[in-house]
């Protein structure tokens, strides 16, 4: 397990160096200047050069690489051109609301969606299959801000239980981080939901059929140890990647959803930087949010390995 693990950990460099390789060179080469944007209209060519100079904007492209790299290396990000923080403090306050509403999004997906999905393969072809899957087809065919609204109008407009919108970290209490996390954590499921539990159907129904499960049957397990300790345990290793590549796409950022509920999180930093051609902050957000691609994938494929002792390197 150890090797495996320093395997995949070495492939994983490589990955992350052309990562940063294309973002560099992605957003250096589009067209804009950083100088214009932070002098504004009236600059003129000497407070332009000026700024140029400062930010090594005059410098060839690969010292300018190398500069970036030796610092990333060294925890530095780079600092905002626009609001001229550095970048680390501008997204340590936006991990907390981001990881709160994802981590809360796949522990309340995957307690609804597995049962869920091994009730519907269990009663195949039955009205309880047929409402499973109508609730998927729901879940994916509804907009995410539609069901932010309906939930923020019913719950926070006409039955006033919680907060239309706003964030509360967990150092503040329990209560007033619960009530602000509840409907963007109910919005986000109705996606994640459908999609797991859909996953989990199509996997359970593949593996019912197969000789090890009648053989589980014949020797008198009873359906409950059938349907959890053998038939579940072997059709996970999908599950898994589909719930390992939600969270993933959670932490870098629903945009929408944080819109709705006011969140400020790392997708509505990100769309900021873009806005502003803010180019350290993309940079970093991209980064980032490769980073976490890689980091989720890493834990995946330890996942398939003790689900699966069969699966190696």
């Amino acid at each position: 397990m150890l090797g495996y693990l320093i395997r995949r950990i070495l492939a994983a460099v490589p990955v992350m160096g052309v990562v940063a390789l294309f973002v560099f060179l992605l957003l250096r080469l589009t067209p804009g200047d950083p100088a214009a944007i932070l002098a504004g209209d009236n600059a003129t060519p000497e407070q332009l050069d000026r700024i140029r100079t400062s930010l090594g904007l005059n410098e060839p492209i690969y010292i300018q690489f190398y500069t970036w790299i030796a610092k990333l290396l060294h925890g530095d990000l780079g600092v905002s051109l626009i609001s001229n923080k550095p970048i680390l403090e501008m997204i340590g306050p936006r991990l907390e609301p981001s990881i709160s509403v994802a981590l809360a999004t796949i522990v309340l997906s995957i307690l609804v969606a597995v049962p869920l999905g091994v009730i519907a393969a269990w009663k195949h072809g039955t009205w309880i299959d047929r409402c499973v899957m109508g609730l998927s087809v729901l879940g994916f065919s509804v907009p995410v801000f539609v069901i932010g609204y309906v939930l923020i109008q019913v719950f926070a407009i006409d039955l006033r239980w919680v907060p239309v919108q706003g964030f509360k970290s967990i150092s503040a209490g329990f209560g007033p981080f619960f009530e602000r996390i509840i409907l963007p954590t109910c919005t986000l499921s109705f996606i994640y939901v459908a999609l797991i539990a859909r996953m989990t159907r199509a996997s359970m129904l593949d593996v019912l059929g197969e000789d090890f499960v009648r053989t589980a049957r014949a020797k008198g397990i009873g359906e409950t140890g059938v349907l959890l300790r053998h038939a579940l345990r072997n059709a996970a290793v999908p599950v898994i990647t589909v719930i390992g590549s939600g969270f993933a796409l959670l932490i870098s950022g629903v945009v929408v959803t944080e819109s709705v509920f006011n969140l400020p999180g790392i997708g509505r930093l990100t769309v900021d930087a873009v806005l502003a051609r803010d180019y350290p902050v993309i940079q970093a957000m991209i980064l980032l949010t490769s980073g976490i691609y890689v980091a989720v994938n890493l834990l995946i494929d330890l996942a398939y390995t003790l689900l699966d002792p069969r699966i190696r390197y």
